[in-house]
């Protein structure tokens, strides 16, 4: 079952193909400020539904990860990332993560909360 999601003020909104299983939270300094619960998806699972130019993009450090925001009300919204699941980060293989606190009508609470320890790997 699909998934809506929008940033505040809706000038960013997208769509996902299923709900999460589980949700990550990263404690790396930017997703630590940030306060976002990240859902990861292949990129044919996550569809725009507005125009791209609503969408900013920051990126730090090795410039590997573009975390995008509303270029209107600031929300973080989703990143594009190589798969990290090796450790490594492998290109051949895009992940969508989704800040799923964004999500419409989703219970966050049923989904179980993985932590990674990105302070100290990356």
């Amino acid at each position: 079952m699909a998934l809506t999601g929008s940033c505040h003020c809706k000038a960013t909104m997208f769509e996902v193909s299923e709900a999460p299983r589980t949700v990550t939270f990263c404690t790396c300094s930017f997703c630590s400020k940030r306060g976002s619960l990240w859902a990861y998806y292949v990129p044919s699972q996550f569809k725009l539904l507005t125009p791209p130019e609503n969408v900013s993009i920051y990126q730090w450090g090795s410039r590997t990860v573009k975390h995008g925001f509303c270029a209107v009300c600031g929300c973080g919204t989703f990143t594009e990332t190589p798969d990290f699941s090796t450790g490594e980060p492998d290109f051949d293989n895009p992940r969508i993560s989704v800040n799923s606190r964004l999500f419409d009508d989703f219970d966050l609470d049923a989904v179980e909360v993985v932590v990674i320890d990105g302070k100290n790997l990356w």
